[in-house]
C-alpha cells in the first residue's frame, strides 16, 4: 500500500513532469487551479496517471471537490486504503 509520502512524491513528479509545473510551487495547499495552472484536461490526465499508479478506478465525481495538491493525496490514500 503506498503512504501519504509515496503519493505526494508521485503527485510532484506527475505535476513537474507532464504539466511543467516548477518544484518549488508545489506545497500541500497550492490550489490546483489557481496555483499551479492546471485546467480540467489537465485534471482528467492527472487522473488517469493516479489510477495507472493506484491500480484503482477513480470515479471522476471523486476529484470534484479537490482544490489543493494535499487534497489529492489524501483522496488517493482513501482510495488505496480501502
Amino acid at each position: 500500500m503506498l503512504t501519504r509520502d509515496e503519493i505526494s512524491a508521485k503527485l510532484s513528479e506527475y505535476l513537474q513532469d507532464l504539466f511543467e509545473v516548477p518544484e518549488e510551487d508545489i506545497t500541500p495547499d497550492a490550489k490546483l487551479f489557481e496555483d499551479l495552472d492546471l485546467d480540467s484536461i489537465d485534471a482528467v490526465d492527472l487522473v488517469v496517471k493516479l489510477q495507472d499508479l493506484t491500480g484503482k478506478k477513480i470515479p471522476p465525481e471523486e476529484f470534484k471537490t479537490v482544490r489543493t495538491v494535499d487534497d489529492i493525496v489524501e483522496r488517493v490514500h482513501q482510495l488505496v486504503s480501502e
